[in-house]
């Protein structure tokens, strides 16, 4: 996580302790549920909440998302908005674009394995191909009545990444801590539910993302990014 997503984090957040519990049961020892983190400094909590980053670091903007693999508002997102906010605001260097996991393990029961089969596929340096393709499929896995470690294994290999090396990686607890602290980083955000999307100047000024619907999201970040734009040119005398 970098300086300006710390700030943000440790400026705004409060500290939150959550229970979280591990379920292995008869999948040996891969996390399938979040677990228990005892945490009350949000600078320790920032520093393994690691969130996913695309585009240019050094942006003056940031646009943080908390998602829900499993959830169908969030692949809505993914099909219709984030293409277009990479296209306007990413690619072009606008603004940063850091993703954040917060699996709704209540409504979605495979979301945390979700989580963390990107992040194993992040290890691979796979990560947005395999959450597009997760996102891609979502109806089909997220109706599975047992943990689709197959569905997830065979989207791996889709996108080109190392077999074994992922099939170790989902088949552990890997990334569950990382997992359940940005679940806990978003409760002390006062995230409550998927997708939020929030867009900072990184000097702890923070707009949350409000829209009717899903679609109309980008419409809302266009227009946060556009004022923020204003201000930042406004306080450096009107020069870029």
């Amino acid at each position: 996580m970098n300086n300006k997503v710390i700030a943000l984090v440790v400026g705004l957040a409060v500290a939150v302790a959550i229970a979280f519990s591990m379920n292995s049961g008869a999948n040996g020892d891969m996390a399938l549920a979040p677990v228990d983190l005892e945490i009350n400094d949000m600078q320790q909590l920032a520093a393994i909440a690691q969130g996913v980053h695309a585009g240019n670091p050094e942006a003056p903007i940031t646009i943080l998302e908390f998602a829900d693999f499993q959830c169908p508002g969030c692949g809505s997102f993914a099909g219709t908005v984030k293409p277009q906010v990479d296209v306007a605001f990413i690619e072009t260097g606008t603004a940063e674009f850091v993703f954040y996991d917060f699996p709704l393990t209540s409504i979605h029961p495979h979301a945390f394995l979700a989580a963390r089969a990107g992040r194993c596929a992040d290890d691979q340096g796979m990560f947005w191909a395999y959450h597009d393709e997760l996102f891609r499929n979502q109806t089909a896995w997220s109706l599975s009545a047992s943990p689709p470690v197959g569905a997830f294994e065979d989207y791996a290999a889709r996108v080109g990444l190392n077999q074994d090396t992922f099939r170790s990686c989902l088949r552990s607890d890997a990334h569950a801590e990382t997992v359940s602290a940005t679940m806990q980083l978003g409760q002390g955000l006062g995230v409550g539910s998927t997708p939020t999307v929030l867009v900072t100047r990184g000097n702890g000024q923070v707009r949350q993302v409000d829209a009717p619907t899903i679609p109309e999201m980008y419409g809302a970040i266009q227009t946060i990014i556009e004022e923020l734009q204003a201000e930042i040119a406004a306080e450096s005398g009107g020069r870029p």
